[in-house]
Parts: C-alpha cells; structure tokens; sequence
C-alpha cells in the first residue's frame, strides 16, 4: 500500500460503465517520512468518504482494479482506506 494526500478532485464529462459514482480525486504521493515524492496522481475513491488534505493509503495497478465493484475497471490507482494519524521517526507530514 502507497501513502498520499489528497490536494484537490476531478471532475468527467465522461464516465465509463462501472464507475458511475465513483469520485476521482488529485493524490499527492507521500514517501515514508511523509514528504512529497513524484507528480500529483488521479485515484478512484473506493471508500467514497475521502475529502481534501485527507492522508490516504492506496494501490496501484492490478491491485487498484481489484478494489472497486465491479472488478477490473480501468484504473491505476484506488483509494482503499483513511489515515487516522501517524507517527513514526522522521515524520514530516504533519498533522492528520
């Protein structure tokens, strides 16, 4: 599982069958220490309860397919859960 923060949404003209409803939402992928690592990423909410500045864990390829109802969609990546808080040594992702 990948950790991220979610910085913004997304919104589609378009929707392909099985993802009605789904959310779309602007992840900022965060390293082991909580600090940003690579470019912005597009995930499907599969909890539908994330919202902004949200720490989030989530998977990609097959595993992101997998997560959501009906299986296989096409997706990279999917949101699986919400971070409560975390703490660990050289935390540097602040607050939760």
């Amino acid at each position: 599982m990948l950790l991220g923060k979610v910085i913004g949404t997304v919104v589609s003209t378009q929707v392909y069958e099985g993802l009605q409803g789904v959310p779309m939402l602007l992840v900022q992928p965060l390293a082991k220490d909580g600090t940003k690592t690579g470019a912005p990423i597009v995930c499907a909410d599969s909890t539908r309860m994330a919202g902004p500045n949200e720490l989030v864990y989530y998977e990609g390829g097959r595993e992101a397919a997998l997560a959501l109802e009906p299986w296989f969609v096409p997706v990279d990546h999917t949101i699986v859960g919400i971070v409560d808080g975390a703490d660990a040594p050289g935390w540097k992702g602040g607050p939760t």
